[in-house]
């Protein structure tokens, strides 16, 4: 019996989820680059993601802090010098002009409010020094919160379980479209399958404020939260009918402005002067710089009550 013939096509050798996510791959891949920093005598590296043709790259703040000069790989071997046009150290962001000769391949930042837990996420960076190393796994949460150095928490966090090592950091965390829907930020060390990336929604709001102002403004309210379901006659009785999401609180900064205020642990907030907050993507997108020292009145439920408390957001260090 003869042997079948050898496809002729890779593509037959593919199941559907290993073509979509070469698919990804190589749509996202040629945009995440190496970024080498130096400190004095020493430096650092991680990874970021070009966004526009005209070398626009995101990337940690952390990656980038305290630089004194930075430079970027391309996956084809190109280097380039970047400069920092500003960051959010508040959500690990910061944005790079990575000064190329001619455009570079960019990608396409996705929607990261509409992530579902469960969806296919891939992970692309240098870690460790491999460069375009790509991991897969899966959106395990959406709106996670980490505490930082700072104090405050960084929130509207994606957790997944596609791995992440020292280096990924600023990378591309993308879904099986090749959309890149965070910004790969940290691990916690010594879990199994418990990595974060900043959300793009996130992203994309301190990429606006950096090219408008560069730096970041922002209120806060001093807590971490995260989305929870409300059940509907509780939003109705809110005033907040039909946003079926609320934004419960899971920490709270002591001496912070919802401590001072009456907040606790536990209490879901669903509006802030009217607008809803249906998770901690949206309460973000609500404090603005605006907000900061201006009263806000804010709508919350605690223990199946409604409770209305005014708030003076403070506004948030380590940005700029």
């Amino acid at each position: 019996m003869l042997d079948a013939p050898f496809p002729a096509s890779d593509d037959l050798l593919l199941d559907a989820y290993s073509r979509a996510v070469t698919a990804a791959v190589a749509r996202v891949g040629p945009s995440v680059v190496h970024v080498a920093t130096r400190r004095g005598p020493g430096g650092g590296s991680g990874s970021g993601v070009v966004i526009s043709p005209d070398g626009l790259v995101l990337t940690n703040a952390h990656v980038v802090a305290g630089a004194e000069a930075l430079e970027a790989t391309a996956p084809d071997g190109r280097r380039f010098p970047a400069r920092l046009l500003g960051q959010d150290r508040a959500t690990d962001i910061a944005v790079l002009r990575a000064e190329a000769q001619g455009p570079l391949p960019a990608a396409e930042l996705g929607e990261s409010a509409r992530l579902r837990v469960g969806q296919v996420a891939i992970a692309i960076g240098n870690p460790l020094g491999f460069a375009n190393t790509v991991t897969a796994g899966i959106v395990s949460a959406t709106g996670r919160a980490l505490p930082s150095r700072g104090g405050w928490p960084v929130e509207d966090l994606i957790q997944t379980d596609a791995a992440l090592n020292p280096g990924n950091s600023g990378g591309a965390l993308a879904d099986s479209a090749g959309r890149v829907i965070g910004i790969a930020t940290a691990v916690i060390m010594g879990a199994q399958g418990l990595c974060f990336a900043v959300a793009a929604d996130t992203a994309r709001l301190v990429l606006s404020q950096v090219l408008r102002f560069g730096r970041v403004r922002r209120a806060v309210l001093g807590i971490a939260v995260e989305k929870v379901a409300v059940a509907g006659r509780l939003a109705r009785a809110a005033g907040v009918d039909g946003q079926g999401f609320g934004a419960r609180i899971m920490r709270v900064v002591p001496d912070g402005p919802a401590a001072a205020a009456g907040l606790a642990e536990g209490d879901v907030i669903l509006s802030i002067d009217g607008v809803a907050t249906t998770g901690a993507d949206a309460l973000l997108r609500a404090l603005g710089g605006e907000r900061v020292g201006v009263p806000s009145d804010i709508v919350a439920l605690r223990g199946g009550e409604v409770k209305q408390v005014q708030v003076v957001p403070a506004e948030r260090g380590g940005a700029g």
